[in-house]
């Protein structure tokens, strides 16, 4: 009977190394030895490099006699109150959909359905669904005779806050594939402090439950891709910026990486697998800040005395100008024209104007104030909001310039109040926010059920 329930409990409970005392969960399969001695494979490794790096007589404890291993090992002396009883098992999931040539979303299909979510932006939502559409057109039919479809990896710029990563996870959303955001301020050349090239695909992996094959046709997106433009004016190794460009060329194109599993880089103690980047669609988004003056610069040459010349302060004004951004301005900036070839689909985001502002209040399907509105529902109470109060919080995030995200940051401060008494009376029926609360010079109009209170 004791030993049934020895064997229940080894089944319930997690198993710990002996040496590192990690649970089975968090380190891999365990090495078992004899009486029930389990080892993790990072200390066996390390055990295993101790002993050639130090040799040593071992002593062979089974031809002594009289000696009991367990009366000065304990093998599990864990409490049990200590002891973490292993997940259950997920339930599977409705087997998804693979893309077909049949099911893939055309074009207008895509861009009507990232209207849904996106405000403005109508160039580089259009861009994005040509591209990604094509893409996965390529990676559908695999062969095309002696022509060969090349990658139609994208580079996309504007300022912060308007919308660069939010387009991304929207399109993987609605094409159901994996999708890894990764930031390229952590990548540095291998040997390095910081995180290897490769590593972009490990987290590709681990968004696709390690499923190679599944993860060799996601989206990686590499934002804050301008921080590895070439430094200037530097003698120290260069290894964030050029060396980082350089590494990422193979894995851009397509090519067999060799990929650590489960960690940022590799070394011995990582397993490695291989993945072929051919089928990998990259998006690569950044602000670019100050590439408006190279811009500038560059559009303002012909500027000269005479009937024909431009005036050298045109483009001052202009608050729109990355729109005219080439493949020269980004040479100048710092990005090697080797890794910008491989980003053939290039386009810009609008910064963000007051009406769109508004927009991104009221009409996305998730929008902020939406979300807050249904919270409130289940106190059934209803939340609305007036014009003025739409015109403030848009007027407060212009201020900020921090884009879109400012606004969350915004309705989080005057909303606190509002969620915090709310729950407190059962019988507010509703609450109005008006420009002025948001201002801080008046309350939120306050509606009873059956009355009306200001």
């Amino acid at each position: 009977m004791s030993d049934n329930n020895n064997t229940h409990d080894d089944d319930e409970y997690e198993k710990y190394c002996y040496l590192c005392r990690r649970p089975e969960s968090s380190c891999g399969k365990f090495i078992c030895l004899s009486n029930n001695i389990y080892i993790c494979n990072d200390c066996m490794q390390k055990s295993l490099d101790s002993f050639n790096s130090n040799p040593m007589q071992f002593m062979d404890f089974s031809k002594m006699p009289n000696i009991n291993m367990s009366e000065f090992m304990p093998f599990d002396d864990i409490p049990k109150s200590q002891k973490v009883k292993k997940k259950k098992a997920k339930e599977k999931k409705e087997e998804e959909t693979p893309l077909t040539m049949e099911n893939i979303p055309s074009p207008h299909k895509i861009k009507g359905m990232l209207d849904e979510y996106v405000i403005g932006q109508e160039y580089a939502k259009k861009a994005m669904s040509v591209a990604v559409y094509n893409h996965y057109k390529r990676v559908i039919t695999n062969t095309m005779d002696d022509i060969e479809i090349e990658k139609s990896n994208m580079l996309m710029l504007g300022p912060t806050g308007c919308g660069k990563t939010y387009l991304v996870k929207t399109i993987a959303k609605l094409l159901n594939v994996p999708l890894a955001i990764t930031d390229a301020t952590t990548l540095t050349e291998a040997g390095y402090i910081g995180d290897d090239v490769e590593s972009v695909l490990s987290k590709l992996l681990a968004v696709a439950d390690n499923d190679v094959e599944k993860a060799e046709r996601g989206i990686v997106f590499i934002d804050e891709i301008d921080k590895i433009a070439k430094k200037k004016e530097t003698h120290s190794r260069d290894v964030s910026g050029e060396a980082v460009q350089q590494g990422l060329l193979k894995i851009l194109e397509g090519a067999e990486v060799e990929v650590p599993v489960g960690s940022g880089s590799k070394n011995a103690m990582t397993p490695t697998t291989t993945m072929n980047t051919k089928n990998i669609l990259f998006i690569c988004g950044g602000a670019f800040p100050d590439i408006e003056d190279i811009i500038k610069r560059r559009l303002s040459k012909q500027a000269s005395m005479g009937f024909n010349s431009e005036l050298a302060d045109k483009f001052e004004e202009d608050k729109n100008i990355i729109k005219e951004v080439t493949i020269e301005d980004l040479r100048e900036f710092g990005m090697i024209p080797e890794f910008i070839g491989r980003l053939p689909v290039l386009f810009t985001l609008d910064p963000l104007d007051k009406d769109m502002y508004i927009q991104i209040l009221k009409e996305p399907k998730n929008a902020i104030l939406k979300q807050y509105q249904k919270l409130l529902a289940l106190d059934e109470v209803d939340l609305k909001f007036d014009d003025s109060a739409y015109e403030e919080i848009a007027e407060l995030a212009m201020e900020r310039k921090t884009g879109a995200r400012a606004l969350r940051a915004i309705i989080e401060k005057f909303m606190m109040d509002i969620m915090y008494e709310i729950p407190r009376d059962d019988n507010i029926g509703s609450v109005t926010i008006t420009g002025d609360y948001i201002k801080g010079k008046g309350s939120p109009l306050i509606e009873l059920r059956g009355t009306s209170l200001i």
